[in-house]
């Protein structure tokens, strides 16, 4: 394995691109039932539109000139090369800091808190995880340790010794977890779109007393599994099965998650469209529609769970968010707790100032 660090450009063939456009423009249109809105998935109505902007007005080149701007590298870890951007703050005595975004997330999330962020003090390392856009396809057995190990290694590569982990949804599974793995050198971890060890995920117990804010989680947690969570189930048990559309038609990729990237905003919607296009389209140049959903499956099959945590860890729950503390706590060392009324499940994307507030502020205590 080689311990090597790679500067890396993105840089899309145009063939690539052309054959975008090609499928684009071939686009056979589900029949769907009359005027049921959002509440069977992406109406053809909203998708059609998406694709016509894609074709029209969106500009890939442009998005990836933004990611270009800033240092991006690969290097191999455990197999498997991974992509990252690392970018280093004037201050002399910044602090470094991990970002991990979920899915159907990116690096790109993070354009917007970059600048900020190395301006309040902090060296950031943001890569993309295995499975991932320009970290490519991995084998199996990329469960949430095995990618922390990982990690853990990229940073003691990039030579810190002490750093802060935060991430959400797949980040807030593995920034915990890196705090497992590396104790010594992680000083806190700090989380948003929590799930897994920080909510129950069987209800609260009959007769427990819930004050008005859990209660509205939980409600929202209900409804999820009810009602939101069929992707899930297809991506932690089919993975292979679903990959076939997400691989072949760009409109699939992108209706698969542009349904995400509308319904778990707040308000529901208002994530940029050029946003959610850059996303289906790095997810479809790639070809990581399916290689990414393996890591519901890894998920769900692995053999690893999670163990009380003492590494000081912080959460804020912005506007669409789950987490209830009393239910972190018994895996968690919760040293801190922010809810907020702004913000859905890409808080980096939607409130990136009050994101950068949120997370430079823990970070300024716990380091």
């Amino acid at each position: 394995m080689s311990s090597g660090i790679t500067p890396y450009r993105v840089d899309i063939a145009q063939s690539e691109l052309d054959d975008l456009s090609a499928r684009l423009h071939k686009t056979r249109w589900p029949r769907q039932v009359p005027d049921a809105g959002w509440s069977r998935g992406m109406p053809t109505a909203q998708a059609k539109e998406l694709v016509d902007r894609w074709l029209s007005a969106y500009d890939w080149r442009v998005w990836e000139e933004r990611l270009n701007r800033h240092p991006q590298f690969t290097t191999e870890i455990d197999g498997h090369g991974i992509h990252f951007l690392h970018l280093r703050s004037p201050h002399a005595d910044a602090f470094p800091l991990l970002l991990l975004h979920g899915w159907p997330g990116s690096v790109f999330e993070f354009l917007d808190v970059i600048e900020p962020l190395t301006e309040y003090g902090h060296h950031l390392v943001i890569p993309s995880h295995p499975n991932f856009g320009f970290s490519g396809p991995a084998g199996a057995g990329w469960d949430s340790h095995r990618v922390a190990r990982a990690y853990k290694e990229l940073m003691a590569r990039l030579g810190y010794t002490r750093y802060g982990a935060q991430g959400g949804d797949f980040g807030a599974f593995f920034a915990p977890d890196l705090g497992r793995v590396d104790p010594s050198h992680v000083a806190s971890v700090h989380v948003n779109a929590a799930t897994v060890g920080f909510i129950p995920f069987g209800g609260a117990e009959e007769g427990a007393e819930l004050t008005e804010g859990e209660s509205v989680r939980l409600a929202r947690m209900k409804n999820f599994l009810d009602d939101g969570s069929g992707y899930f189930q297809i991506q932690a048990t089919r993975p292979h099965t679903l990959g076939f559309g997400l691989a072949d038609s760009p409109a699939g990729q992108l209706a698969w998650i542009g349904e995400k990237f509308h319904d778990w905003a707040h308000p529901a919607g208002s994530i940029d469209p050029d946003v959610v296009l850059t996303h289906a389209a790095l997810y479809w140049l790639t070809n990581t529609g399916a290689p990414s959903a393996q890591m519901y499956y890894e998920t769900m099959h692995t053999t690893s769970r999670p163990t009380p945590s003492t590494t000081p860890t912080g959460v804020a729950n912005f506007a669409e968010d789950v987490a209830i503390q009393r239910f972190a706590e018994p895996l968690n060392n919760i040293v801190h707790w922010a809810e907020y009324d702004r913000g859905g499940h890409f808080a980096a994307l939607e409130v990136p100032e009050l994101f950068t507030e949120e997370v430079s502020g823990f970070f300024a205590k716990h380091r």
